[in-house]
């Protein structure tokens, strides 16, 4: 049973630094293709307002500016928007970048034709709230689209090592739940028709070895555990991973090609 004198705030206070910490956009510039798939599964039309929820450095924000659509990006994070910005700069676009929070979205009701998050919103401590939200601001006859981590999948099963060495809050729902369609229903099924499909993003690195340091440096959650462990502890965790990696990877010769499924999902709301 989850608990319901959980402390949110902290909680996502906590996260925030996590995701401030190394440069998230190393990692998120590498997933283009999942914001490019979502603004697919969405059909978006040109003209339509777009809101791209924990926009991370905007994959899914510049995929949807690239289908001339009103496009407003949002994180809690501001260095990631500041990244974003530039990518959108460079690229011509015209995108809105605030500050803002997922489970609290400064926007009046029904204010998007479309509300999209890629390996996002997921990662919200109070999971019911960032789902109500996503629904108050979409359109009725909008469309909500997400990709999610499964928890059977690369960065799912990633997740689950991290957290046997840094355990997660007590009565916080794993974000993997996220890349379920049970968890979805939970959240979205009221005045709605789910859609979802499995979709496997793939991780292209160096090495094993170049994987973990890329991800190490950069990615906040995985440099944050890092820096809690020990020496001993930081080796056996290293250990884990390259043990994970392994009996995943397809490459066949000394890189990494490891598939990762996710979740792509698109609410339509009635």
């Amino acid at each position: 049973m989850v608990q319901t004198n959980v402390d949110y705030a902290a909680i996502k206070g906590r996260q925030q630094g996590a995701w401030s910490t190394g440069d998230y956009a190393v990692i998120g510039s590498t997933l283009q293709i999942v914001g490019e798939s979502l603004c697919e599964a969405v059909d978006l039309h040109a003209g339509s307002k777009v809101l791209d929820v924990c926009a991370g450095n905007g994959n899914a924000s510049l995929a949807a500016g690239h289908r001339w659509c009103d496009v407003t990006s949002t994180d809690y994070v501001p260095a990631l928007l500041e990244a974003g910005r530039r990518r959108a700069d460079a690229e011509g676009l015209r995108i809105r970048f605030q500050e803002a929070d997922a489970e609290k979205l400064p926007f009046a009701d029904a204010s998007f034709d479309a509300v999209l998050s890629t390996f996002g919103v997921m990662f919200t401590p109070d999971q019911e709230r960032a789902a109500a939200e996503l629904l108050r601001v979409c359109k009725p006859g909008g469309r909500i689209g997400l990709a999610n981590w499964t928890p059977e999948g690369f960065v799912g099963q990633m997740f689950q090592t991290i957290g046997r060495y840094v355990p997660p809050p007590a009565g916080v729902r794993s974000p993997s739940l996220w890349g379920t369609r049970a968890r979805l229903h939970e959240l979205f099924g009221k005045d709605t028709t789910l859609k979802t499909s499995s979709r496997d993003y793939v991780f292209r690195y160096r090495s094993p070895v170049h994987f973990i340091e890329v991800f190490r440096t950069w990615y906040g959650p995985m440099n944050r555990t890092f820096a809690a462990l020990g020496p001993d502890q930081q080796a056996a965790f290293t250990a884990d991973l390259l043990e994970l990696i392994e009996r995943m990877n397809r490459s066949g010769d000394a890189t990494m090609v490891v598939p990762s499924e996710y979740l792509e999902v698109v609410v339509y709301r009635r």
